[in-house]
């Protein structure tokens, strides 16, 4: 028995000085992995270091036009027009990016700027940071997958790798944040009333006379894709040249189930636009899509 409780003993203190022994060199490897990387950034060649919540605005153009972007509470703004609906992962990656610039050379008793195309740069990104210093960036010819890059009043040229550009090579269009629109079908389609020239018009799930008809309608609205803008921000005086005014546009409250509750889709349709589609709002959005007259005839049940 003494013998066996030995051999117990014996084994618990291997576990023991292994398990150590494991903890130990997991810890040298963690120390190590971060002395490298403190060693790495010290020796990384800083072409910009602004906090990315410092960064109020940008001015870039990077092939898709001039853009100008503006931060005012913690939100981001298309400058020209507030209403816009922009997405804010983009500005906010974008600050991310612009404001750590590392480059992969910083060139040392180089040529003039005209022979690396700084003279007449390809594009440019400029920031502001929150007490006013202004950041220009200038990016020239390529080498390689680089660009060469330098600052608007300094002679100083760097190479930067092309992945900077690219959370700039959005096209306004591109940032928008459009609106979310349920999943409807025939199996949580509950009534659909439209309202067109002061007439009601009500289609319910429970009147058997009506199953047709509702199928149809769930497929219209099953089959709408707000993917096609025809204005992002809408005024209320430009309404009419849509037909989306209150005196022309057409109502269309779809009640639906999701989770088990019932919710209410409304969409408001107004004029063709002349090439197949629809103009359409739904809910309180600023946004007009296009849909096409045939999915537009289906929820309208004509």
């Amino acid at each position: 028995m003494r013998k066996k409780n030995r051999g117990a003993l014996i084994l618990l203190a291997i576990l023991v000085l292994m398990l150590a022994a494991y903890f130990a060199l997991r810890a040298w490897n963690t120390g190590q992995e971060k002395k490298e990387k403190e060693q790495q950034e010290a020796a990384a060649v800083h072409v910009t270091e602004t906090s990315a919540d410092e960064i109020v605005s940008f001015k870039f153009n990077v092939g898709n036009g001039d853009l100008e972007l503006n931060k005012e509470d913690d939100r981001w703004y298309y400058t020209p027009d507030k209403d816009f609906p922009l997405k804010q992962s983009y500005p906010e990656e974008m600050a991310e990016t612009a404001g750590s610039i590392t480059a992969d050379r910083k060139l040392t008793d180089g040529d003039s700027i005209e022979a690396y195309g700084l003279d007449d740069p390809v594009y440019t990104i400029e920031y502001t940071d929150a007490d006013g210093n202004v950041t220009e960036l200038l990016f020239g010819d390529m080498t390689g997958d680089d660009y060469y890059v330098m600052k608007d009043g300094s002679d100083t040229v760097y190479t930067v790798g092309s992945s900077v550009i690219d959370p700039f090579n959005h096209a306004l269009d591109d940032m928008a944040q459009l609106d979310d629109y349920p999943s409807i079908g025939s199996g949580n389609l509950v009534k659909e009333v439209i309202t067109q020239n002061g007439v009601t018009t009500i289609y319910d799930s429970e009147n058997d006379d009506q199953t047709e008809d509702m199928a149809a309608i769930a497929g219209g609205l099953g089959a709408v894709t707000l993917s096609e803008v025809a204005d992002y921000s809408v005024e209320d005086e430009d309404l009419a040249m849509y037909g989306l005014d209150e005196d022309s546009r057409i109502t269309v409250e779809a009640i639906y189930t999701q989770n088990d509750e019932d919710q209410i889709l409304t969409l408001y349709i107004g004029n063709e636009d002349g090439n197949g589609n629809r103009y359409v709002m739904m809910n309180d959005s600023r946004i007009v899509y296009l849909i096409s007259d045939e999915i537009c005839g289906n929820i309208l049940n004509v």
